[in-house]
């Protein structure tokens, strides 16, 4: 179980428990284009999933919304995704980066997953202030390495499952436990995949011309 102290978008201070913590993965909504991808991975040594989506489980003591993590090498990389957060209050949306051990992904997914920390924003939204327009929010993300700021992963919430297709097919029902937090997948990388110095994340509203952002830092701990 952790605690993250939040903010709602006008500013009101937010404690949020989680004590279940899931990563949605091969959640997009093309079921060819998400065959492909896995096909392309599974050429550089990534087991294929059993299901599709399927659902990783997590330490939620994982969540942070520190703005520097500590990962082993420099062979992780962070994904843009939304962050679905279930309250006693209701469904809250945050945005998070699922930071990835890529030499270890090659081996045991859940186990590059659990290697890292996963940062997610300190300002939240509420969930029924977008389902309306859900598919029209854009999420991005940009890395910087070598001093060289790039765009890494950019597109529509449209390509993913929408999230209350990721709940029923997670839990059966219609609603996310309370305390469980859930990232619903994540964008194509735009170049090569790999490591940053940092990443930068957005998630925008076009509606109402507003934003979600958050960044943090990479530290590489030396291995012995």
């Amino acid at each position: 179980m952790t605690q993250l102290r939040l903010r709602t978008a006008d500013n009101q201070p937010l404690t949020v428990t989680v004590d279940r913590l899931i990563i949605a993965g091969w959640a997009g909504r093309d079921a060819e284009g998400v065959a492909h991808h896995i096909k392309e991975l599974q050429a550089l040594g990534v087991t294929p999933p059993a299901t599709v989506p399927c659902f990783y489980p997590l330490a939620a003591s994982l969540l942070t919304t520190d703005d520097l993590i500590e990962v082993p090498r420099s062979d992780s990389s962070g994904e843009v995704e939304v962050v679905l957060l279930s309250t006693s209050g209701g469904l809250l949306v945050a945005l998070g980066s699922d930071h990835t051990d890529r030499k270890a992904e090659a081996y045991d997914v859940t186990v590059s997953k659990q290697m890292c920390a996963k940062p997610i924003s300190t300002e939240v939204w509420r969930y029924d202030d977008l389902v309306d327009h859900w598919d029209e929010l854009v999420a991005r993300c940009w890395r910087t390495r070598d001093g060289q700021r790039a765009l890494y992963q950019e597109g529509a919430l449209a390509s993913l499952l929408d999230p209350r297709d990721l709940i029923r097919k997670l839990t059966g029902g219609d609603s996310l436990p309370v305390g469980t937090a859930m990232f619903c997948g994540t964008q194509p990388v735009q170049g090569e995949l790999g490591f940053g110095d940092r990443f930068e994340f957005e998630l925008f509203d076009p509606r109402t011309n507003r934003s979600l952002t958050f960044a943090y830092d990479l530290h590489s701990l030396p291995v012995a």
